[in-house]
C-alpha cells in the first residue's frame, strides 16, 4: 500500500479556510450556471461579463441572470437566487475581485482569451484568492504561464460538468507551481460547500472523464457505423439497459451539445499525435455536416434527432434523412443484458453471433482495452477514473469495476485474442500489470491499483472525508452499515458505536406500509429507552416515496436502487410538478384492496400511519429525518413530523396524494393547519391556509430543498446540506445538538384555533370559478372541497378551538370518502396501469 498520492497526507488541512465571497469570471453558459450553484450554497458570487454596448454596461450578465430562471431543470434552488447574483464588468468592477477568496474563470475555451483575461484581472486579485480555469481539456500548465509567476502557486484547474448543480463530478488539476494546500482548501470547499465529488486529474488533454468518455463515445459511433446499426437503436441499447443514462450516446451529444463534443473530439487529435487510437479522433463527416448546418442538439431544437410536431425523428445515415425513431433491442440481446450474474452476461454477449450483442461486446472491449491502456497517463489510481465515469457521465458502475465484475482474467483473455485477430480498433497488446495472470481485479478493500507504484492506494486522507461516514462505495470494498440493534421485514435499526439509532427501510423505494410503521415505532420505542435520539435515513436514495397499501411480501429483499442521475431530473421537470407527483404516486398501490373491497384494512393502516406519525413528533428523544431524493406523500408526512429534518440540496419533497384522487391523510394536513396558526402569530390565518391549501391541491413538489422549504414542508429550522454522502454525520450532529439542549417533545396542543367553515366557502367558490372555467373536473371540485374542509377543522364556526385528533379524524374521513368513489379507484387504477395521470 501506498500513500504516495494522497491529497493532505502530507499536512494537515487549513481549517481556517473560508470562501466569504466568489467570482467567476464569463457569464455564457457555464460561468453563469456556476455562478448560480454558488448561490445555491449561500456563497456571495460576482459575476463579470464583457460591458454591454449599449445601455446598462452590466446588461450582458443581466441578459445570462435572466436567463438562468427559464432554463429546465433549474440551476437555481429556487427562481428568488437570481437575484443574488451580482453583475458586473470588466471595465468597472475589477477593483471587486480583492473581496473574493476563489476566482472561477469560465470563457471559452480558447488559450488566447483566457491569457489576454489573466493579465487584465490578475492585478486586482487579493492576496489570499485561489484562482481556478474552468475548463474542460486546456492544458493548466499552459494556462499558468500566461499567469503572472509570482502567482502561480495559486493558480490551478476545476473542471466543473454540465449542468453545474446537478453533476457531481469537478476534476481539480494541479500546474507544476500550484502549493498543496490550496488545492486542499479548494477541495474542502468543493466537498462540503457545493457537494461535489472531487477527482484530481493529471495535467493531460481532457484530463480523466472527458478523454475516457468521449473514446467510449468515438468507439460506439465507430462499431455502429461498421455494424450498420441505427442511431435510436444504438441509444437503445446503450442507456440504461446497460447501466448508463437513458440518454445513452447520441441523445448525451445532443444534450450536450454537437459543437461542443466536436470540440473535445479535436482537442484530443490536436493534442495526442501520438495516441495509439489517433486515428478515431476526428468528427465524422454526418456530425460535421449536422454542425456546419447549424443543427447543434438540444439547444438548436435539431441535432441526431428532432421532434416534429409530437413525433421524435433521428437521422439515418443510409438515406441522408430524418425519419421516426422506432429503434429497439433485439429481445435475445435484451435477456443477456438482463441477467444479473455478470460472469454469465459477458459470455454471452462475447459468444453471441447476433449485430446487436457483438457491437456491445466491441464497445465494451474497446473501453477496457483504452482504460488500461491509458490509467498510467491520466489519473493517479483506477478508482479515480471509474467514479470520474460515473459520476460525469452517468454510468452506474465504472469501466474497471464492470471488468472485473465480468472476470478480469476471462475478459482480458478475451480482449488479447481480439488484438490479435485484428478485432480491436489498435493493435496495441494491454499492458502488462492488466494482462498478469495473478490480477483478479483493480479494486481491493486496501485500495485501487496504482500501476506505476504497482501497489494499491487507499482513499484521500483529507479531514472534509472524515465527514462522509459512507461514501459513494466502489467494487471491491467492504461495506458494514454499523451494528443491528433490530431487524424485521420492514426496517433495520441500527448504530455505528455511539448513542444514535438509525432506522433505514427495506422496502422497494423505501414505501411506507404496515411492516415499515411498525418498524419505526419499535425503533421509537428502542431509542427512547437506550439511545439519545433516532435518525431515520435511507443507505440508498429515495427517502421514501410514500404510503404502500400493499404488503411488501415478507421477507423480501430491497433491490438496490440508485440516485437520479441529470437525465432523470431532465425529465421529471419537463412536465408540471402534478405529473411528477402522479408518477411518484403510483406507488402507491391500493388496487388489490381497492378490488377485494378491503377499504376497513386501507382505514386501520391509515391509522396507524397517523399513530406512527405522532410517535414521530411526540417521540421522548429527538427524531430527525435525513431526506436524499424523493420525499412524497406519507414520505413527506414523515419528514413533517420529525423535529428535524437536515435534507439534501436535491431533495424534491412534496404532497402527492390528490394526484390520483386522495389527500394526505398522515397528519399532512393538520401540519400544514397548525403550521398556519403559527405562521399567523395571533392574527388572520388565511393567507397561510389558501398558501398551504394551494399546496396540497396542486400537488406541489419542491425542486429543491430550498423550494421546498418556500414551499412550507421544511421549517426555517430544518438543515440544508449540499453533499449527500455528509447527510447522515449532519443528522446525527442535530440529534446530539437537541439532546444537550435537554431535549424535550413539544407539548400536545388542545386549543388550536380552526379556520372553520368561513374559509372553507372562501376556498370553494376559486374552485367553482376554476370548474366553471373548464379548468378543473368535477371530481377535482370534489377532492380540492374535502381537503379545504380538512384544512379549516371542517363545517364549524372560525376561530373555533379543536385538538391535533380532530384533524386527524377528519383526514381519515375524508381520504375513506374519496377512496370509495369510482373516480378515484379509476385514477389509481389507470395510473398503475399505464403510468400516466387520469383527468376524469
Amino acid at each position: 500500500m501506498t500513500t504516495d498520492f494522497l491529497p493532505g497526507a502530507d499536512m494537515p488541512q487549513n481549517q481556517s479556510f473560508l470562501v466569504r465571497k466568489a467570482a467567476v469570471l464569463g457569464a455564457g453558459v457555464m460561468g453563469a450556471q456556476i455562478a448560480a450553484h454558488l448561490v445555491n450554497a449561500n456563497v456571495e458570487v460576482i459575476l463579470f461579463e464583457l460591458p454591454a454596448i449599449e445601455g446598462d454596461p452590466n446588461g450582458n450578465v443581466l441578459k445570462a441572470v435572466d436567463n438562468l430562471r427559464k432554463l429546465e431543470p433549474s440551476p437555481l434552488a429556487t427562481p428568488a437566487r437570481a437575484g443574488l447574483v451580482r453583475p458586473a464588468n470588466y471595465d468597472q468592477h475589477l477593483e471587486l475581485l480583492k473581496e473574493c477568496d476563489v476566482v472561477i474563470e469560465a470563457i471559452s475555451e480558447r488559450m488566447d482569451w483566457k491569457s489576454d483575461l489573466y493579465k487584465k484581472v490578475a492585478p486586482h486579485l487579493g492576496e489570499h484568492t485561489i484562482f481556478a480555469s474552468n475548463t474542460s481539456g486546456l492544458s493548466i500548465n499552459q494556462l499558468a504561464s500566461a499567469f503572472p509567476a509570482e502567482l502561480r502557486h495559486r493558480f490551478c484547474g476545476v473542471h466543473f460538468f454540465n449542468p453545474p448543480r446537478y453533476m457531481h463530478l469537478v476534476e481539480l488539476i494541479a500546474c507544476k507551481e500550484t502549493e498543496a494546500h490550496i488545492l486542499d482548501d479548494l477541495e474542502k470547499f468543493l466537498v462540503t460547500n457545493l457537494g461535489k465529488g472531487v477527482i484530481r486529474a493529471k495535467d493531460t488533454p481532457n484530463f480523466i472523464a472527458n478523454r475516457v468518455g468521449v473514446f467510449s463515445m468515438l468507439a460506439t459511433i465507430y462499431h455502429a457505423e461498421r455494424l450498420g446499426i441505427g442511431f435510436d437503436t444504438v441509444d437503445a441499447l446503450t442507456g440504461s439497459l446497460i447501466g448508463r443514462p437513458k440518454s445513452a450516446t447520441f441523445r448525451t451529444a445532443d444534450v450536450v451539445g454537437l459543437d461542443t463534443f466536436a470540440h473535445v473530439v479535436n482537442t484530443m487529435k490536436d493534442t495526442l499525435p501520438d495516441d495509439p487510437w489517433h486515428k478515431y479522433y476526428a468528427v465524422p463527416a454526418w456530425l460535421k455536416g449536422l454542425i456546419d448546418q447549424g443543427a447543434l442538439g438540444q439547444k438548436t431544437k435539431r441535432g441526431v434527432y428532432q421532434k416534429v410536431g409530437r413525433d421524435i425523428q433521428v437521422l439515418d445515415l443510409k438515406e441522408q434523412k430524418y425519419r421516426a425513431s422506432d429503434g429497439k433491442a433485439d429481445e435475445g440481446v435484451v435477456e443477456i443484458l438482463k441477467n444479473k450474474n455478470v460472469t454469465e452476461r459477458f459470455a454471452q454477449l462475447h459468444a453471441s453471433s447476433h449485430p446487436q450483442a457483438q457491437f456491445l461486446w466491441a464497445v465494451y472491449r474497446d473501453a477496457f482495452h483504452y482504460c488500461a491502456a491509458h490509467l498510467a497517463d491520466i489519473a493517479s489510481n483506477a478508482r479515480d477514473l471509474d467514479f470520474a465515469i460515473r459520476w460525469g457521465f452517468g454510468w452506474d458502475t465504472g469501466p474497471f469495476e464492470i471488468w472485473q465484475s465480468a472476470g478480469w482474467q476471462q475478459v482480458a483473455k478475451w480482449i488479447a485474442e481480439d488484438i490479435a485477430a485484428g478485432k480491436a480498433m489498435t493493435p496495441t497488446l494491454l499492458p502488462a500489470w492488466a494482462a498478469d495472470a495473478a490480477r483478479v481485479g483493480v479494486h481491493t478493500p486496501q485500495g485501487s491499483f496504482v500501476p506505476p507504484a504497482n501497489s494499491y492506494q487507499p482513499r484521500s486522507a483529507l479531514p472534509v472525508y472524515k465527514r462522509q461516514p459512507f461514501p459513494d462505495k466502489l467494487l471491491g470494498e467492504e461495506r458494514k452499515y454499523g451494528e443491528t440493534i433490530f431487524e424485521t421485514d420492514g426496517v433495520r435499526c441500527w448504530h455505528t458505536g455511539d448513542d444514535i439509532a438509525i432506522v433505514s427501510f427495506k422496502s422497494r423505494m423505501h414505501a411506507i406500509g404496515d411492516d415499515v410503521l411498525d418498524g419505526v415505532q419499535q425503533a421509537i420505542e428502542v431509542a427512547e429507552k437506550d439511545y439519545a435520539g433516532l435518525v431515520i435515513w435511507q443507505t440508498e436514495p429515495p427517502f421514501s416515496v410514500g404510503a404502500n397499501l400493499k404488503k411488501t411480501p415478507a421477507g423480501g429483499a430491497r433491490p438496490a436502487s440508485k440516485p437520479s442521475g441529470f437525465g432523470k431530473l431532465l425529465r421529471s421537470f419537463k412536465k408540471e410538478a402534478e405529473s411528477l407527483a402522479l408518477k411518484a404516486a403510483r406507488q402507491i398501490g391500493v388496487a388489490d384492496q381497492l378490488m377485494a373491497g378491503k377499504l376497513a384494512e386501507v382505514e386501520h393502516l391509515v391509522e396507524q400511519f397517523q399513530i406512527t406519525t405522532q410517535a414521530l413528533k411526540y417521540s421522548m428523544v429527538p427524531t430527525v429525518a435525513a431526506v436524499d431524493g424523493l420525499a412524497l406523500g406519507g414520505g413527506c408526512e414523515f419528514v413533517m413530523h420529525c423535529d428535524r429534518v437536515v435534507a439534501t440540496h436535491e431533495s424534491y419533497i412534496g404532497l402527492v396524494e390528490v394526484g390520483v384522487g386522495l389527500l394526505p391523510a398522515g397528519g399532512g394536513c393538520k401540519e400544514f393547519a397548525m403550521r398556519s396558526v403559527a405562521d399567523a402569530k395571533g392574527g388572520s390565518i388565511s393567507y397561510f391556509i389558501q398558501k398551504y391549501f394551494k399546496s396540497v391541491a396542486m400537488a406541489d413538489v419542491g425542486r429543491s430543498a430550498e423550494h421546498a422549504r418556500d414551499i412550507g414542508y421544511l421549517r426555517a429550522t430544518d438543515k440544508v446540506v449540499m453533499n449527500r454522502f455528509e447527510l447522515l454525520e449532519i443528522a446525527k450532529a442535530e440529534v446530539r445538538a437537541l439532546a444537550a439542549a435537554g431535549y424535550r417533545p413539544p407539548l400536545r396542543q388542545t386549543a388550536i384555533p380552526a379556520a372553520g367553515r368561513s374559509e372553507i366557502a372562501t376556498i370553494r367558490t376559486v374552485l367553482e370559478n376554476m370548474l366553471a372555467g373548464g379548468h378543473i373536473s368535477e371530481h377535482d371540485h370534489l377532492i380540492g372541497c374535502k381537503v379545504a374542509t380538512v384544512m379549516c377543522g371542517g363545517d364549524i364556526e372560525a376561530g373555533s378551538l379543536v385538538d391535533e385528533q380532530w384533524f386527524l379524524d377528519l383526514e381519515r374521513q375524508h381520504f375513506m370518502e374519496l377512496l370509495a368513489t369510482e373516480k378515484t379507484q379509476a385514477r389509481i387504477e389507470h395510473m398503475l396501469k399505464t403510468g400516466r395521470p387520469l383527468r376524469n
